[in-house]
């Protein structure tokens, strides 16, 4: 039986929609005790974000909230902000992603937090820095793309600016963010200080970014847009080639590096039969061939019509190519092995029943969190409540009563 890498850790998790609730499961996947607070009769607007199912959780909020507990309490409330208050004197972290200032508003700013309890790690995602021209406007996943220079840098030469398909800013700001928490818990442990975190989405796509500033830096001019080609080494090929059937992705993704030499070219053509190709001085250089892609395009293309993109996918791997079937997310969580592997499981929601769904990324020997369906909406009152404040059942009835809780 592992211990849980975050055992002993409690979280106070007043997030909602992506960023924020991101970096909160993240903690409670490595063990740590989240204690969500939301609204009495609605709960965090993500609960109905991309409602699917009338009366019933969205699908958003169970994916981004498993292995947490829920509370419920009006903070707008004296009495609701009294139990928030209490709770902050027993927790080791804070973490929230309100609009800006709201937090404040509600008295709940670092400092008022620190002098309730100065251990505390209080962490606060916002879309921009806290300090700049733009630190009171409100920000999505759309705007943390383009404002951290994403979008820019996304799509086709021709075509306008794109965000990604998956959630860059939101995600990867709550994971950021869960990072940050981690090395002030280790600093905490070095000096008995707490600290506040904060992390802007502006600035977590710009450390995605980083790699593209190398072609500013060697031209002076901005990274642009290149469709799948990579920005800082254009070779060929590096693409998505289509497949039998030709369905809408059907297709297996090749990229050969410049790097060793040719090598991985050279097996590419023995691969697809055209080792005529090596004798070619438009394929004898990276730069020749990125030169000539439309011509190296038309020569793979042509293989890898007759094949699956399992076939393609497991015929160039085994040949030291590196190659990857397009696959769907309907693909992928019908694979046998990721099943396995415990990047897909299936969790018993109270209110929907058996849901799939994506496991934790991070596979850790000495600590391992078995998933969890996140929790109805305030199901976890009793026990926090009572366990952690000594509330008795008729005071709760009371909170309850008046809507506090």
């Amino acid at each position: 039986m592992t211990t849980a890498a975050l055992d002993g850790v409690t979280v106070l998790d007043l997030t909602q929609f992506e960023a924020g609730t991101v970096c909160t499961e993240t903690l409670a996947w490595l063990g740590a005790n989240v204690i969500k607070v939301e609204r009495p009769g609605t709960g965090e607007q993500g609960r109905a974000a991309t409602a699917d199912w009338p009366q019933a959780d969205s699908y958003h909020f169970i994916l981004l909230n498993a292995n947490k507990k829920s509370i419920t309490a009006n903070i707008k409330h004296p009495e609701g902000q009294a139990l928030v208050r209490r709770l902050l004197e027993r927790v080791d972290v804070f973490v929230e992603n309100y609009r800006p200032g709201t937090i404040e508003r509600l008295g709940f700013g670092y400092e008022a937090v620190r002098d309730i309890n100065p251990r505390i790690i209080y962490a606060q995602i916002k879309g921009f820095g806290s300090d700049g021209p733009y630190a009171n406007f409100p920000a999505f996943d759309p705007v943390g793309q383009a404002t951290g220079g994403a979008a820019s840098i996304t799509g086709d030469a021709d075509g306008p600016p794109m965000r990604t398909g998956p959630n860059l800013a939101d995600s990867g700001t709550g994971f950021h963010t869960a990072i940050a928490i981690l090395a002030a818990l280790y600093q905490r442990e070095m000096n008995g200080e707490g600290q506040r975190i904060e992390v802007a989405m502006q600035d977590v796509v710009i450390n995605y970014c980083r790699p593209t500033y190398g072609r500013q830096l060697t031209d002076g001019q901005p990274a642009g847009r290149g469709g799948n080609e990579m920005p800082m080494a254009p070779v060929s090929p590096c693409g998505a080639y289509p497949c039998h059937p030709g369905g809408p992705n059907d297709y297996v993704f090749i990229y050969t590096s410049r790097w060793p030499g040719s090598q991985q070219w050279e097996r590419l053509l023995e691969i697809i039969g055209r080792t005529d190709a090596l004798e070619d001085p438009r394929f004898a250089t990276p730069e020749s061939r990125y030169e000539h892609r439309q011509e190296v395009d038309a020569m793979i293309s042509q293989w890898t019509r007759g094949r699956t993109k399992f076939e393609a996918m497991e015929e160039l791997g085994r040949a030291d190519v590196p190659a990857g079937a397009v696959l769907s997310t309907v693909e992928l969580a019908a694979d046998p092995y990721l099943r396995e592997r415990g990047m897909f499981v299936t969790v018993d929601h109270p209110a929907r029943g058996p849901i799939p769904m994506p496991g934790f990324p991070l596979k850790m020997s000495a600590s391992s969190v078995p998933i969890l369906p996140a929790p109805l909406l305030g199901q976890h009152n009793d026990e926090v409540y009572s366990g952690m404040l000594g509330i008795t059942a008729g005071e709760l009835e009371r909170l309850r009563e008046s809507g506090v809780i």
